[in-house]
């Protein structure tokens, strides 16, 4: 992905900061099913800090030392920036062209721990956006993760996709869709509320398309087989046969790899933000 350095008002990188937030020790198996269980977090984002008090003892530990940051650090927390000022960029254009004002989210890069409006959360969670304050999270280690455990092609595209993915919820929100679903949801037996989660994330999937088509000039040999590789490393059926052996479709909350491949696809191909209606498309 070809870009240039950008300055975004609402990007922290509280990497190696002092104090960023309390982190929630654990990790090992439950760190692995979390991380799992809060792929590309959404909307899921308000219930992380109960989760993981739950299932981690409750105990916490401040962050005491500040450290320097390696180079290789610092250029993928701006190469991050500038993918989230192009998502921003994009999006306040595609808003315009719709009669829309948009609304500038902001994100937070961090290690380890970190508190949000929607509570406590570790790098266990994954990337998430919380409603609450507007953020996207994230530590740019999971997709280390993603590469070596979940068999991720990896490359900086799959950054972008994520990023772009999490813009999408952010999205959701501003333009009352997650509110909607989240009040379906309270009405719905499990089954049917995971069929909601899965139509949210798999629009979330495609406003990550649609970003990518009207950037398609800072695009290079590759990029679209990253993101697709990263869709498709976290479909729910590609992640229960990889962790349990067996797939339950009732317990879907994102969509499988081929889901969320297509529906990005299909915002890459069309750039047309009114072609994402992944809810009649699947509950009808």
């Amino acid at each position: 992905m070809k870009w240039e350095r950008k300055k975004s008002d609402t990007f922290e990188d509280r990497r190696g900061m002092s104090g960023g937030g309390k982190a929630l020790l654990g990790g090992g198996a439950i760190g692995i099913v979390i991380l799992l269980l809060n792929m590309f977090g959404g909307e899921t984002g308000q219930t992380i800090g109960n989760i993981l008090q739950q299932t981690q003892g409750q105990q916490q530990t401040e962050q005491t030392q500040n450290r320097e940051l390696t180079a290789e650090e610092v250029e993928l927390g701006e190469f991050s920036k500038a993918c989230f000022a192009y998502n921003n960029e994009t999006w306040e254009k595609v808003f315009q062209e719709n009669g829309m004002q948009y609304e500038v989210p902001g994100m937070v890069l961090f290690y380890d721990g970190v508190n949000t409006a929607c509570g406590s959360a570790t790098s266990a969670s994954g990337p998430f956006y919380c409603p609450g304050d507007k953020k996207v999270y994230m530590d740019l280690r999971f997709f280390e993760e993603l590469k070596t455990r979940f068999g991720a092609q990896g490359g900086d595209f799959a950054i972008a996709y994520v990023i772009a993915h999490e813009v999408g919820h952010h999205l959701q929100t501003i333009l009352g869709t997650s509110g909607k679903v989240r009040q379906l949801q309270a009405n719905k037996s499990e089954a049917e509320a995971n069929k909601l989660s899965v139509c949210l994330e798999l629009q979330a999937d495609f406003y990550a398309g649609v970003w990518a088509h009207y950037n398609k000039n800072l695009l290079e040999e590759g990029d679209i087989e990253e993101a697709l590789s990263a869709a498709h490393a976290v479909g729910d059926d590609a992640i229960q046969s990889k962790m349990q052996g067996h797939v339950n479709q009732e317990s879907f909350t994102h969509g499988t790899s081929e889901q969320r491949m297509e529906w990005f696809m299909k915002g890459y191909k069309t750039g047309d933000i009114k072609q994402g209606d992944t809810f009649s498309a699947l509950l009808n």
